[in-house]
C-alpha cells in the first residue's frame, strides 16, 4: 500500500512533459555526444577542494584515481557492502554536504520509487549549485541492461525527466564508448547510420550531469 500511494502521488503528466523537455535538447540518443570514460566526465567537473561522495563505491578505486589527478579533493564513499571499508553504509547516516555526488551503475538496481527517494535524498546532500553525475546502462544497446540484478531500465530522457521533476537542472548528457582506435572510428563515423536505422546503439552507457537548483 505504501508503494502504491507513492506511485499515485507522482504526476505522470508532469513527468512526461519533462521527458519532452529533455528531448528538445537531445532529440535522439544517437545525437548525444560520446565520451570515452565516465572518469573523463567527472574530471571535467572537478575543482580544487571539491568534496565528493561516491555512492555505490564498491572498492573505492574511483577515489584513488581522482586523488591522483587532484590531491586537493575530499573523497568519501558510501556502499551497503559492509565487507569493504567505506565512510558510510547508508544514506541516512550522512550528515554533511558535498559539491559532487557520483551514482555510477546504481539507479538501475533499485525499484523506481526507491530510486526517486534516493535521488531526493542525494539532492539534499548537495551544496548549492552542487552536481550529481549518474551513469546507467544504455537501453538502446542490445544486451547492456540484461543483468539479473537490474530492476529498472532508464532511457536517457526518462532519467533526465526524473531529475527535473525532483528539482535538478539537467546540464549535460553523454554516451560512453571506449574501444580500440580503429573499432571506435568505424563505429562512430562509418557504422552510425546503420545503427540508427536498426535502432541499436553501440554505446553501452548513458551519463547524466545535473545540478541542484
Amino acid at each position: 500500500m505504501r508503494i502504491e500511494n507513492m506511485m499515485e502521488s507522482i504526476s505522470w503528466s508532469k513527468l512526461y512533459s519533462y521527458r519532452l523537455q529533455i528531448r528538445k535538447s537531445y532529440p535522439s540518443v544517437y545525437r548525444i555526444k560520446i565520451k570515452k570514460r565516465l572518469l573523463d566526465i567527472i574530471i571535467e567537473e572537478l575543482k580544487d577542494f571539491s568534496k565528493i561522495l561516491d555512492v555505490g563505491a564498491h572498492n573505492r578505486k574511483l577515489g584513488e584515481y581522482l586523488l591522483k589527478i587532484n590531491p586537493t579533493i575530499i573523497y568519501k564513499s558510501m556502499d551497503i557492502d559492509k565487507s569493504l571499508p567505506h565512510d558510510y553504509y547508508n544514506l541516512n547516516g550522512i550528515n554533511e554536504n558535498f559539491d559532487i555526488i557520483i551514482l555510477s551503475e546504481v539507479i538501475e538496481h533499485i525499484h523506481f520509487e526507491e530510486g526517486v527517494r534516493t535521488l531526493q535524498k542525494l539532492r539534499e546532500l548537495l551544496n548549492e549549485d552542487g552536481k550529481i553525475i549518474i551513469s546507467t546502462p544504455n537501453i538502446h544497446h542490445p544486451n547492456r541492461f540484461w543483468d539479473i540484478t537490474h530492476k529498472v531500465p532508464y532511457r536517457y530522457d526518462e532519467l533526465g525527466a526524473v531529475l527535473l521533476y525532483i528539482g535538478f537542472n539537467v546540464d549535460k548528457i553523454f554516451r560512453i564508448y571506449n574501444e580500440p582506435f580503429f573499432k571506435r572510428l568505424f563505429r562512430i563515423y562509418c557504422a552510425s547510420h546503420l545503427h540508427r536505422y536498426l535502432d541499436v546503439d553501440f554505446a553501452p552507457t548513458v551519463v547524466v550531469v545535473a545540478s541542484r537548483k
